[in-house]
């Protein structure tokens, strides 16, 4: 029983030793007034996550969006934990998927939604030193259910590689 717990206690310390805790996130703002659109959107997303080694590490990312056009104001609030997989690294490069679920509750107008989503979105951290990095998350392979998404409400399956899915964030080592 002794070894048993001494080696839980070496395993803990070993991966906590090679742990580090990240915080970063996201912003957008977007602005359309062509044709009297009169259309603003923006996204505030801050995350935090925990790398348990060089390739596998899980967050959530906890978020706030915002969208008006004539006639209507669209608020939300989302959370989405994942589990990131980086599958390649070269140089100051990195791959990764980050796999997960996102849960929103979104006001439009006078009507309350609560939608989801589950799925893969690919990315790309660029490292300029140990602790800085920036990052880019490119599309969405899975599920969404009365999702808000920037200035939609997003229902279907599929895979989505558009410029509108294109996010830039940072993130921060300890």
């Amino acid at each position: 029983m002794k070894k048993i717990v001494l080696l839980l206690l070496v395993v803990c310390a070993t991966v906590s030793m090679n742990a580090q805790v990240y915080v970063g996130g996201t912003a957008g703002f977007w602005r359309n007034d062509k044709d009297d659109a009169d259309q603003t959107a923006f996204t505030i997303a801050p995350e935090i996550g925990y790398n348990f080694n060089e390739k596998w590490a899980i967050g959530a990312e906890l978020g706030y969006k915002y969208a008006k056009e004539p006639g209507f104001k669209k608020n939300a609030v989302f959370v989405a934990p994942y589990a990131r997989y980086s599958y390649c690294e070269t140089g100051i490069v990195r791959l990764f998927l980050d796999g997960g679920v996102g849960f929103t509750s979104a006001k439009i107008a006078d009507d309350r939604t609560n939608g989801f989503e589950i799925g893969i979105k690919p990315g790309v951290a660029i490292k300029l030193n140990d602790k800085f990095s920036l990052i880019t998350k490119v599309g969405f392979l899975g599920y969404r259910d009365d999702y808000f998404m920037d200035n939609d409400v997003e229902n279907g399956f599929g895979l989505n590689l558009s410029g509108a899915d294109l996010r830039f964030g940072f993130q921060v080592n300890f």
